[in-house]
């Protein structure tokens, strides 16, 4: 390989050497994305584990923090962010109070209703992993320039609500 080509020009160069029948181009596309989420995943492991959260933790603080002060959301709304079952963030909060991270309490404008409030360390751990994990993808993203991330960005965004709009 050179300095210009990675482990994927080797495979794909290998394919269409064994299958010119087929166009691989999206092979070029996807399986460096596939590679490059691998590497993210361990970026954020990471960033994570020298916060002392997990990964499913960092779902729920992060929700909770993006909301804004006073940093709380109701459990319906915290699933609609994290894609889980309402079993699972009950599970999630749980875990989350007996942490210290979030405490639950009445909401006020309907007291049959609960609202999930990000507590004072829970907000310092995830401003603290915000902070690791943005420093962690700007070295990943090292090579681009503003313009060709902001293009990539573009791209990516295009593909993925081709994929919202499909389900």
């Amino acid at each position: 390989m050179t300095a210009d080509t990675d482990e994927v020009d080797r495979i794909v160069g290998a394919w269409t050497t064994q299958r010119p029948d087929l166009e691989f181009s999206p092979m070029e596309v996807l399986s460096r994305v596939d590679r490059l989420s691998r590497r993210l995943d361990r970026a954020r492991r990471e960033a994570f584990s020298r916060t002392d959260i997990e990964p499913w933790e960092w779902d729920v603080l992060s929700a909770l923090r993006r909301a804004g002060a006073p940093y709380q959301l109701s459990p319906k709304q915290l699933l609609l962010q994290t894609l889980v079952s309402s079993g699972t963030m009950t599970n999630r909060i749980d875990r989350l109070v007996s942490r210290g991270f979030v405490r639950r309490e009445s909401d006020p404008g309907d007291g049959r209703s609960v609202l999930v409030t990000l507590t004072e360390d829970g907000r310092v751990r995830v401003d603290a992993a915000i902070t690791r994990l943005m420093d962690a993808e700007v070295k990943l993203l090292g090579r681009l320039s503003p313009a060709e991330r902001s293009r990539l960005a573009t791209l990516l965004r295009r593909l993925s609500l081709s994929f919202d709009d499909a389900s």
